[in-house]
């Protein structure tokens, strides 16, 4: 298993890499809409849409996502604005309102809650793909790395010392040192940033750490809504990982959240 699961993620990469530094803009938001779409499938699943009602999902995602697109192409600065505006509801979602969620166990049998949460949740990461590849693709890798990094580090610290479980009822798997590895992991690399990149701006070290732990809460998410539907994986696509939305549940929380974070950051910098 860890053997496939290796070799898809490299895979993976194999493909990711390239299609983030040379597809064109309007290229790069096609392929990435077709994997949220898959990924809102798998959602559908989750929440326990019927097909008819996952089939009527599917196409006014779609329609409404070819509308943004072809927002980005003639106005990209108005584009840029409407995501912003679902990046700070996705910001104040995961921030205050998962955290209580999973504290509290709310298990959510109403359909267009769950319908909403998909497009809240998948209609803010692909705007976010588009988004930070069109500013800078070198921190859309950075950011993707930052969960990936805290993934790997979090499951060996976890395998190697953990002890304390994080959120037994959820994912029992899942440990507090797990999530101290995490952290450390993702702090050197950040540091390791700063140190070799000139001019790299020091927040980039909470600032990442922040994306490791929205990461977690995204996997917690997930993992509670597999567990309400009784699902070991979102889906089979993926050997080794399962369903799409298994390999990217810790991005959809970071990067949304990141982006705006960041963009109120330099907002106020330039102000100051």
């Amino acid at each position: 298993m860890l053997k496939t699961r290796i070799f898809t993620a490299i895979a993976l990469l194999a493909c990711f890499i390239p299609a983030l530094f040379f597809l064109n803009d309007q290229l790069w938001a096609g392929v990435m809409l077709l994997l949220s779409l898959v990924a809102l499938y798998e959602w559908s699943n989750l929440i326990g849409l019927s097909t008819r009602q996952t089939q009527g999902y599917l196409i006014v995602s779609f329609a409404v996502a070819v509308a943004l697109m072809w927002q980005m192409t003639l106005n990209f600065h108005g584009f840029l604005f409407n995501s912003l505006l679902l990046f700070a509801v996705a910001s104040v979602f995961w921030i205050a309102c998962v955290p209580i969620w999973l504290a509290r166990g709310f298990h959510c049998r109403n359909v267009f809650i769950n319908i909403g949460m998909g497009w809240l949740m998948l209609g803010s990461l692909w705007l976010a793909l588009v988004c930070a590849k069109r500013i800078d693709p070198w921190l859309l890798l950075i950011i993707i790395s930052t969960i990936w990094i805290a993934d790997s580090a979090a499951y060996f610290a976890g395998k190697r010392f953990g002890k304390h479980k994080l959120a037994p009822s959820i994912s029992p798997g899942k440990t507090w040192e797990g999530v101290m590895g995490a952290i450390i992991a993702v702090s050197l690399f950040a540091l390791g940033l700063c140190l070799f990149i000139p001019d790299q701006d020091w927040i980039i070290i909470p600032g990442l750490c922040l994306v490791s732990v929205l990461g977690i809460y995204g996997d917690l998410l997930e993992s509670f809504f597999k567990r309400q539907a009784n699902l070991k994986d979102s889906g089979q696509i993926l050997p080794g990982h399962g369903g799409i939305l298994d390999r990217i549940d810790g991005v959809i929380p970071a990067l949304p959240v990141a982006i705006f974070v960041m963009y109120i950051y330099y907002s106020i910098q330039a102000m100051v």
